[in-house]
């Protein structure tokens, strides 16, 4: 049952987890921890807010924050140097991270990409070096995740040459903004643009909102308060009474408005002009996905140390055994630490085509929207791991790990509204199957079953595949009898390839035939998309599931280590096979598996994957180069082997 020692190379394996801007990332690492900008747990908020504030102008005055920016304005023009950085501080605070967040990857950025050479030259400088903190006023308390729906207004005046921008009632307050409360002294406030008496659609304004610490004429709002988490940022509210704003302050990127009040813009559909405008901020998706990976990083470190040196009952020999030699303790950790590296490989790659997209390498319409789609589905599966890791972590650590002084409640609570904002999960899924949808009915007029085989073996682009229909494969092969023989076709890369890619595009295409029964009828149309709305987000889970494997499996081709790439093949399938036993319910029910070789699946994990992985688990997490002053949590670092000598020494004693 047991394979072979490994001796897998860390150093190497480090090096590729840190990914392309490795340099930048030890860099951040290294401010973090030589300087005391970590968060303290059980500070009042107020103080906390303050402690935030002064540690983001540390970060100023050492030159980590400037990455995503011109070099006109002291920046080096890299936004994926940008994006590596806010992930990285998780570490500290997540607190100093979203506050990070708020002032260049929305605030400054928004300037950046929804303005022309004015806004850069008036308003971008005092937002990169912070002498002008800002906020990101998008979401607002009626109008959360439905941004064209926004109740703000922009009416332009062109007697005055300004725009009037307005709140009329109190469910278009902005809402949950970071930096309203108390440090921001201007906005990026989005709102329905009005000329000539008609609605152009949502844009985005730059609106100043304090002077020191007031707010200007015709600016109200409140502080948000204490929140469940992230009291480190002063969220708040705001809302407008006519205020008025010169005409130059439209970030007219993609749209302007002339003296005369006639509207103009590059994008002729409003439609796709709302989303080029959105689309333009896609990077706080992509960044949230890396900083909850890094997340999961913390918080499986903390447990897979912990239950490698914490024992309880005694075994057969009267020794307490590890935590980590029970199965059910390796069954909980190991399919999340196999997750989290499928993430990390999957984030490295939409990191990269990020960068490639906004440094204007490769700025497609079709790389921006495969941009948006990816985005939108690892956020969502990301954050969604993230809170589901870190708090298998917490019980994994028992009492111990519900001590704030251990982390893993404060990270769990910080990063709980991180699966809501820059979008509601749900609302992102949706959107990734529409366009799944959208892709299948372009590739077929008339989506039905007899199309589906060659779209999919199209897709995968395996010789394996079965040609002449996927949907009976499973019937072609034979189950001969045993675990390891009934397993063997299951456990080959192309077969959980062609199985999880084979769940995604048949569930795609029963929607699809649902769905056209609607015809043009948009009212039927709405009545079927709600209908089957639980559908679409099963579907485009599936498919985000999917593309992390492909990640993984892509980056195990890069490793030229013979037993480091072992090593991570095995962590691989322990994730491709945990998500075919997830949903075996469905390989079963549409004959792609057997019941013996689903039951074979369970068998392979328990009996194979997790006895070989089991010895590595601490080589996997020292392999993410947490330093002490990073993870900060005693359980990581020989806290219940100590206690344990000490209390050896004191019987010894007696």
């Amino acid at each position: 049952m047991e394979s072979k020692q490994l001796n897998p190379d860390l150093a190497l394996l480090g090096e590729r987890i840190l990914g392309r801007w490795a340099d930048i990332r030890r860099e951040v690492r290294s401010v973090m921890e030589q300087n005391d900008i970590h968060k303290i747990e059980g500070m009042p908020y107020e103080e906390h807010r303050e402690r935030v504030f002064k540690s983001l102008q540390l970060l100023v005055d050492k030159g980590v924050t400037q990455h995503g920016f011109p070099k006109e304005v002291g920046g080096s023009g890299s936004p994926g140097a940008s994006l590596s950085t806010f992930e990285e501080l998780v570490f500290a605070d997540p607190s100093l991270q979203i506050k990070y967040g708020v002032q260049w990857g929305l605030f400054g950025s928004a300037i950046l990409y929804l303005g022309t050479d004015y806004h850069h030259e008036k308003f971008l400088p005092g937002a990169v070096d912070l002498t002008t903190p800002g906020a990101f006023a998008m979401s607002e308390t009626g109008h959360g995740s439905d941004v064209a729906s926004l109740g703000t207004t922009a009416t332009y005046d062109p007697e005055t040459q300004e725009f009037i921008i307005h709140t009329p009632d109190r469910h278009s307050w902005k809402d949950w903004l970071g930096n309203a409360a108390k440090h921001g002294q201007a906005a990026v406030v989005f709102a329905q643009l009005i000329t000539d008496g008609e609605n152009q659609g949502v844009h985005a304004f730059y609106v100043p909102i304090r002077k020191g610490k007031k707010f200007l004429p015709g600016i109200g709002g409140e502080d948000d308060g204490l929140k469940g988490g992230l009291n480190g940022i002063d969220n708040g509210r705001l809302h407008f009474t006519n205020v008025r704003i010169p005409r130059e302050n439209l970030l007219n990127r993609y749209a302007d408005v002339s003296v005369d009040g006639t509207y103009s813009s590059s994008i002729e559909s409003k439609g796709r002009r709302f989303f080029t405008q959105l689309g333009a901020l896609v990077q706080g998706r992509v960044s949230l996905t890396g900083a909850v990976t890094n997340a999961q990083k913390l918080a499986l470190t903390i447990a897979i140390r912990y239950g490698n040196e914490r024992r309880q009952f005694p075994g057969v020999d009267g020794e307490e055994v590890k935590l980590m030699d029970y199965q059910r303790h390796q069954r909980r950790l190991l399919p999340l630490l196999a997750e989290t590296y499928a993430q990390v490989f999957l984030h490295q790659e939409l990191l990269d085509k990020f960068h490639e997209v906004f440094n204007g390498t490769n700025d497609t319409d079709e790389t921006r929207s495969d941009l948006e789609t990816v985005a939108a589905a690892a956020k969502a599966i990301g954050t969604w791991n993230a809170q589901k890791t870190i708090q298998e972590a917490r019980e994994a650590c028992g009492g111990q790990g519900f001590l704030a002084e251990n982390r893993l409640v404060g990270l769990r609570a910080d990063l709980d509204v991180y699966v809501t904002f820059e979008g509601d999960n749900n609302v992102m899924l949706q959107l990734v199957a529409k366009r799944l949808l959208t892709d299948y009915s372009n590739a077929f007029k008339s989506p039905d079953f007899s199309t589906l085989a060659s779209y999919v073996a199209e897709q995968v682009g395996q010789s394996a595949i079965n040609r002449g229909g996927l949907r009976g494969l499973a019937q072609n092969i034979t189950d001969f009898g045993s675990t390891a023989r009934s397993v063997d076709y299951v456990k080959e890369e192309e077969h959980q390839h062609q199985l999880l890619v084979d769940r995604v595009h048949t569930e795609v295409a029963r929607i699809a035939n649902k769905m056209k029964a609607a015809g043009k009828d948009k009212v039927k149309q709405a009545e079927l998309f709600n209908r089957h709305q639980n559908d679409l987000i099963n579907v485009a889970t599936a498919h985000a599931e999917l593309i992390m494997w492909e990640a993984f499996t892509s980056a195990l081709k890069t490793i030229n280590h013979d037993d480091t790439r072992q090593l991570l093949t095995w962590l691989r399938d322990l994730y491709g096979f945990t998500l075919l036993e997830k949903n075996l319910d469905w390989f079963m029910i549409n004959g792609r598996l057997t019941s013996q070789r689903a039951e074979a699946i369970t068998d392979y994990i328990d009996d194979r994957l997790l006895p070989r992985l089991k010895p590595y688990a601490s080589d996997l997490v020292d392999a993410f180069e947490l330093t002490e002053p990073l993870i900060r949590s005693s359980l990581a670092f020989g806290a219940e082997q100590s206690r344990r000598d000490s209390t050896k020494e004191s019987m010894v004693d007696a």
